[in-house]
């Protein structure tokens, strides 16, 4: 079982062509706990395709920081992997962290934690919820029609 957090768009704010496919749409959006082996294996890519722009500027600078602060601290070049591989490590720890923070930026609410064995039932089970939430609730009972009511005198 995997656990993911749903997030849901603001109800009026953020429906223009700036905001993402699920705003317009009103969708929750779905974010796994956990490792991302993604991230981890496409950094910079992955940091774009899910619209962390300033995630992927810091990126660059820690990247940039990383080739040029090495060979100035008189490191041997051996060290250089192992930096590489260190700084996308803290990008697969710390990836999805960085989609719920954006997304608390652009005003989705962290509204429920679902757990299921992958995305698509998982966001089946936050759709039948929201389903569930919004029937109307059933008449209160009252007299049978067609039986005469009868009324105790005081």
């Amino acid at each position: 079982m995997r656990v993911w957090t749903v997030h849901t768009p603001p109800e009026a704010a953020g429906r223009g062509r700036s905001a993402g496919v699920e705003a317009r749409l009103g969708l929750p959006v779905l974010v796994p706990e956990g490792f991302s082996w993604t991230a981890f294996l496409f950094g910079l890519p992955w940091l774009l395709w899910h619209r962390l722009w300033l995630a992927a500027v810091i990126y660059l600078a820690g990247a940039a920081t990383l080739a040029a602060g090495l060979p100035l601290a008189g490191l041997p070049a051996a060290a250089a992997p192992v930096a590489v591989l260190t700084w996308q490590l803290l990008l697969g720890f710390h990836a999805q962290d960085l989609r719920r923070a954006a997304l608390a930026r652009r005003r989705f609410a962290a509204t429920q934690v679902v757990a299921e064995r992958d995305v698509d039932r998982a966001l089946a089970r936050v759709l039948d919820a929201r389903l569930l939430d919004a029937r109307p609730a059933p008449p209160a009972p009252g007299p049978m029609p067609g039986i005469p009511v009868r009324m105790r005198a005081a």
